[in-house]
């Protein structure tokens, strides 16, 4: 695991399910060396779980706040311990 490596927990709020939302980050995680998942979750919000270094978790989350922008009503950050158990991004189920 690289010195740097750090997590985030994002919850998306506003109108961010069946709006291609998941597809549209992942697509977005593909410019960036960034790796984990993002999913649907029941009570409406869209989570996202991503580990890199700072800088680069910063640019992919504000590509995805001007991306969605039309669709995020809100968003919440968490930071957690990096695990570097993820080899790639995904959407999840």
């Amino acid at each position: 695991m690289t010195p740097d490596l750090v997590r985030r927990r994002v919850i998306f709020h506003g109108r961010v399910q069946r709006v291609g939302f998941r597809v549209t980050v992942s697509t977005l995680a593909e410019g960036f060396p960034v790796t984990g998942w993002v999913r649907n979750e029941p009570d409406g919000t869209v989570c996202c779980v991503v580990e890199g270094a700072t800088v680069d978790l910063d640019a992919f989350i504000d590509s995805i706040l001007h991306r969605m922008r039309d669709n995020i009503t809100g968003h919440d950050c968490s930071l957690a311990d990096p695990s570097g158990e993820f080899e790639n991004f995904r959407i999840a189920t």
